[in-house]
């Protein structure tokens, strides 16, 4: 292995130290990966093995990845995957809702496209899955009420398979007020009904 590429480097370092690991390590996040994409790519296409990780989850769901592979497949370098625990499973299992056709959108936009997206999926029957950022949590259910109705069946899975799992059913109505009085940390993902025929 001649390079890794790293999330977090700080986490991966960690990692890689305990396992006697001395493979140099870089830094490769959305802030990045756009500008590193192409030089890496070139780095592999000469022969070099490079490996991707990230802090959680499975590279390419809602983490770097997808546009290394990408660029790798259109120049027909063959790509590995090997599944970390990804959130949304395990979330959308323990919600209780539907699971046999879903549709995840990982994080929403912040600002623009954000109206877009839920116009597309107000009137959706399937069960929807979202990752969202603790800071966000109030102001995305909120528009989650606004846009499905707050009588809407919903799901906040937190720190799936950590220390402070936390797994939390309702209404959006109630989700919002039973979030409005708790501390909020950690990583979430949120699980909407779709809506009934």
């Amino acid at each position: 292995m001649n390079l890794i590429l790293a999330e977090d480097t700080r986490k991966t370092s960690v990692l890689l130290k305990h396992y006697e690991i001395t493979t140099p390590v870089i830094p490769y996040h959305q802030h990045n990966e756009h500008n590193l994409t192409p030089r890496i790519v070139e780095r592999i296409w000469k022969g070099e093995s490079i490996a991707l990780v990230t802090d959680a989850g499975t590279p390419g769901i809602s983490d770097p990845g997808f546009l290394l592979v990408r660029e790798c497949l259109a120049k027909g370098i063959k790509t590995e995957c090997l599944p970390g625990a990804t959130a949304f499973v395990p979330a959308l299992v323990n919600s209780g809702l539907p699971c046999d056709s879903f549709y995840f959108e990982g994080f929403l936009p912040h600002k623009k496209g954000r109206n877009k997206i839920m116009e597309f999926l107000k009137d959706s029957t399937q069960t929807m899955v979202f990752y969202e950022s603790p800071f966000r949590l109030l102001k995305t259910l909120e528009l989650f009420s606004v846009t499905f109705g707050p009588a809407r069946r919903a799901a906040i899975s937190r720190e799936l398979s950590k220390l402070h799992e936390e797994n939390v059913r309702g209404t959006l109505a109630e989700l919002i007020a039973h979030f409005s009085i708790s501390t909020i940390k950690g990583e979430i993902v949120i699980v909407v009904s779709g809506k009934d025929d």
